[in-house]
């Protein structure tokens, strides 16, 4: 069955435009009711949970999905402006059927999304969101008054997922001593992160901590590191700490205010657990990771394993190759062996780990990999094209593979959402790979013309 709705991570788009509109969110919660009840296998009530961030239209798709869900007799907990991975933690600990989240994560106010989690506190798998699909299809049918689905509001919500956080980092951790802005986005950790680093001692500087609906990731955040790195200067901060709208990314600048992207957090959660004996034979990141990061990874007697872009990739290969660390540039951490899901402010903990553990500043960490010059150019295309039918393309790469060597690498990517090939050089020499991407990206646009 082909996905009309679901992408990659949930569903997501403009919100008043399809699907993204109040009365799709009733039909989801409801088609979502009936399959996640067939799921339980009638032992007992289905309870769902469901999270939010901070965007003005989060009320709205909240009250549509708790309207569909009770219709198909499905039980339900409202926890709030809550962080996604605090969604995937509470359904764990609620002993939830499943968990839905009401965030569109990165993006601006105006977009709105729905992500799902299991009862495992894991995205769902694949034949469960095709099966949401075919629901989506049948009638809205209201089960009878006596089994109409209650509704609960989780009141301490906040405080549970606080000390959750505390208790990923030993007994005995703590922050004191250490000056570190923290920025929220003006999302949905507003109330959270500062708190959790508060509470380990840290003196905390906070940033986006005023949600008013529709500023959320405006000028603050992981997509925008500028005031953090300010903040960071003036104040004389250790470091500081970005997150994105829903919590589930996390960037960092270390003492200089300089940015410290994901690729290159990993690493430093990876020497650190390297050094503990923690760490398994690898990593896993993307397509996209940094080559850097696998020379640096290489060099300490890790491996990298590449996966496609999006973390339930990521995931997948973590799984099969039973590693723990493993994420994407983006700042989408994912530490299994302590949470199912990316999370931010575990992952910010664990890089605090290694900073404190080593005493030595995150600046000096980092510096172990060298992150390699890259250039990425997208070239149109007309609808969806398979690079297999271009024998030319291949030639084209393969030219600029041999001049690069052992040193850099090629990319080519069809785009999933925009009709565009994305054209990705890497390498060692940065004025070598601007020209060389330059070349080849002509090339894949007479080939595709």
């Amino acid at each position: 069955m082909t996905r009309q709705y679901f992408g990659t991570d949930g569903i997501r788009g403009e919100v008043g435009k399809g699907p993204i509109t109040p009365d799709f969110m009733l039909k989801l919660g409801w088609a979502c009711g009936r399959v996640f009840s067939r799921q339980a296998g009638g032992e007992g009530r289905c309870l769902v949970i469901i999270g939010k961030d901070t965007r003005v239209s989060g009320y709205m798709f909240e009250s549509a999905l708790e309207a569909g869900l009770v219709a198909a007799g499905v039980d339900v907990k409202l926890l709030g402006p809550m962080p996604t991975p605090a969604v995937a933690m509470m359904t764990q600990t609620q002993s939830a059927d499943a968990g839905i989240v009401i965030s569109a994560s990165h993006n601006p106010f105006h977009d709105n999304g729905i992500k799902f989690f299991s009862a495992s506190g894991s995205k769902l798998a694949d034949e469960v969101e095709l099966a949401i699909e075919a629901e989506l299809q049948q009638d809205l049918v209201t089960v009878s008054s006596r089994e109409i689905g209650k509704v609960l509001r989780v009141v301490d919500a906040a405080g549970r997922y606080i000390e959750f956080c505390k208790s990923t980092v030993p007994e005995g951790f703590n922050l004191r001593g250490m000056r570190i802005a923290v920025d929220c986005a003006n999302g949905a950790t507003y109330h959270i992160a500062p708190s959790v680093f508060a509470e380990l001692g840290a003196e905390v500087i906070s940033l986006g901590v005023q949600p008013d609906g529709f500023n959320i990731n405006e000028s603050v955040g992981s997509t925008d590191t500028r005031a953090l790195a300010a903040l960071v200067r003036e104040r004389q901060a250790d470091l500081g700490i970005a997150f994105d709208g829903d919590g589930d990314r996390v960037l960092f600048v270390d003492g200089d205010g300089e940015l410290v992207d994901g690729d290159e957090l990993i690493y430093v959660i990876a020497m650190h657990r390297l050094v503990s004996g923690t760490i398994e034979a690898g990593v896993v990141g993307t397509l996209m990771t940094n080559l850097g990061m696998e020379m640096a990874l290489r060099e300490a007697g890790l491996q990298l394993g590449r996966a496609r872009v999006g973390d339930r990739y990521v995931k997948e290969m973590m799984e099969a190759q039973s590693w723990h660390l493993g994420g994407e540039s983006s700042g989408h951490i994912i530490c299994s062996d302590i949470t199912t899901t990316g999370d931010g402010i575990v992952a910010a903990l664990q890089v605090l780990r290694a900073v404190r553990d080593s005493g030595e500043s995150l600046g000096k960490l980092r510096s172990g990999m060298s992150k390699y010059p890259q250039t990425m150019i997208n070239v149109r295309a007309n609808g969806k094209v398979d690079l297999d039918d271009y024998p030319q393309v291949a030639a084209a790469v393969a030219d600029v593979e041999a001049t690069l060597g052992e040193r850099g690498r090629v990319l080519l990517r069809p785009s999933g959402t925009e009709p565009v090939v994305r054209v990705m050089v890497e390498g060692e020499d940065g004025a070598e790979v601007q020209r060389l991407c330059e070349q080849l990206a002509g090339d894949v646009e007479r080939c595709l013309a």
